[in-house]
Parts: structure tokens; sequence; C-alpha cells
């Protein structure tokens, strides 16, 4: 495997195989000194075309345990401010000797068109609404390392489907380990078409909370409001946001899990966010 451009074209055993490295790599990172060569002598660059605090530190502090050269680049400061093209930027890149390029765009498609370009290894950082295949799998690890195996779990992804990469990669991330996913919303925030997709659909919260065992809440993007996709936000916190009545229902071992960054009070109570059960912080550490 070569890249990483999507969740939907690993294996099963691909999938595990990602996980049971990242057992190593976590060891690694509780070392006095968290470094291995693993990437000695090769060089990394990331190609950011949308604003991250996560998913861009994590790649570099990852770059950095393992021993790799990596390559800054800044739209904002490039000569894409000047009108230079994608391409013309990705082969700029290649050109200075890099072996991995890491990509977060804001359209769908722009990674595997990039791997179509260059001879170095493409991972997708997030594209459009397409995926996030790099949150999937640290979601999985995270839920992993507190539940055990996603082999019959329950999970339901909670909020704005639609316009969700997130949520999209970890259907099938979720789906891939043999996990139970619902997605819970309101019509307006699903897909038009879920014809593939291996999910339950459910528009009351309150309805499967009980029976889960990870509920995972998706930033609620303030700009829908001006879509009318929703009556009010008050009124979407009302009928999906996580409020400490609603945990009360749920399982004494299940997890509340959410991508970051969240909307408190939105879809996610204050006081919820920082329960023992809220997996956050690790999912962060384990990116």
């Amino acid at each position: 495997m070569k890249h990483l451009l999507a969740v939907a074209d690993l294996t099963r055993d691909e999938g595990d195989h990602l996980l049971g490295l990242t057992d190593a790599f976590a060891e690694v990172g509780r070392r006095r000194v968290p470094k291995v060569p693993a990437l000695q002598g090769r060089t990394v660059s990331w190609l950011f075309y949308e604003d991250s605090t996560r998913t861009r530190l994590s790649f570099e502090q990852a770059a950095k345990r393992l021993s790799a050269d990596t390559l800054n680049f800044s739209v904002s400061s490039s000569s894409v401010s000047k009108g230079e093209s994608l391409r013309d930027t990705v082969q700029t890149i290649e050109a200075m000797g890099v072996d991995a390029i890491v990509v977060r765009h804001k359209s769908s498609g722009v990674p595997a068109q990039v791997a179509r370009w260059v001879d170095a290894a493409v991972v997708n950082a997030g594209d459009g609404w397409h995926e996030h295949p790099t949150q999937a799998l640290l979601d999985c690890y995270t839920i992993r390392a507190h539940l055990g195996d996603l082999e019959g779990m329950r999970i339901a992804i909670v909020g704005d489907i639609a316009h969700s990469r997130v949520a999209r990669s970890d259907v099938w991330a979720f789906s891939l380990l043999g996990a139970e996913v619902t997605l819970v919303a309101p019509p307006t925030l699903l897909p038009p078409n879920l014809d593939g997709w291996p999910v339950r659909v459910s528009h009351d919260l309150d309805a499967v909370l009980g029976d889960l065992d990870v509920v995972y809440l998706l930033r609620m993007q303030r700009e829908r409001m001006t879509e009318a996709l929703v009556p009010s936000l008050r009124e979407y916190t009302a009928r999906y946001g996580l409020t400490a009545r609603r945990v009360d229902t749920m399982g004494d071992k299940s997890l509340v899990m959410h991508p970051g960054p969240m909307n408190r009070g939105v879809e996610i109570a204050a006081d919820v966010a920082e329960l023992p059960r809220s997996a956050v912080i690790d999912q962060v550490r384990n990116g």
C-alpha cells in the first residue's frame, strides 16, 4: 500500500495491520526520547490548502518522531497566491526530493489526483466532503484502546453527516472492523443518497443512546444556519445535543467522542466534554 487516500480502499487485514503498527508506535511515544529512525533520510512535505491545528501538528510530530526531514509549505506565502496551478506546485515540491506528501484540500479528490502526478507517497489529510482516513484510523485505535475489538460494537455518529468527511471515513472504518453503525441526524443533515452505506439511520438520539457503546458527535457547523438546514442551534441542541441528562441514559462503559474543534453547548455540553467517559483528548493523543 503506497498511498493512503481513503478508508474505502482498505481491506480488513490492512486495517488490522495499521492498528497493530500503532500499538508499537504508541510505546515509542511513552519513551523518554520518543524517536525512532524509521524514516531517517526521508523527506515529508505537507500541502495544506485548508487551515488545520490538530491534523497538521499531528503529522509534524509524527514525522519528527520517525526521524524524517520535513519540508513545510505555506499556501498563503507561496506562488499559489500568484496563480500557480496545483499541478505545478506539486511537481515543484516533488522536484525538491520529497518522499511523501500530506495533502489537505477543500475539494474532494485532490489527493487522488496528486497521487497520479507524482512518484512520492501521498497521504490524504482531508479532502472536501470526501474522506479523512487518518482521523478514522485514530478513532478506531482510540475505541479499541478503551473497549477492545470493534467487532459487534454499536456506534452512533451524530450530527452533520452530509458535510462531514470524518463521518464518511468513520462509517467505512467502523464497518470494516465489524461495528454496527447508526447515523443520527435530522433529514436535512443526511446525504441525499445512502445507497451502499453500511448503516442504519435514526432521527431520534434518545431512542438509540441506551444501546450504544460509542456516541460520536460531529461539529455543528454554524455556516449551516445560513443554509436553513436546521431551524436554530437551540433546537438542534435540544434534539441532538449530548447533555448530562442524556449521558445518564448511556451504558456505564460507553464512550463519548468528537473529532474537534468542539462547539461546547451546541453538539456537546461543556460538562460532558470533561467526563471520564469522554475520549476527546485521547483522540488527539492517538493522532
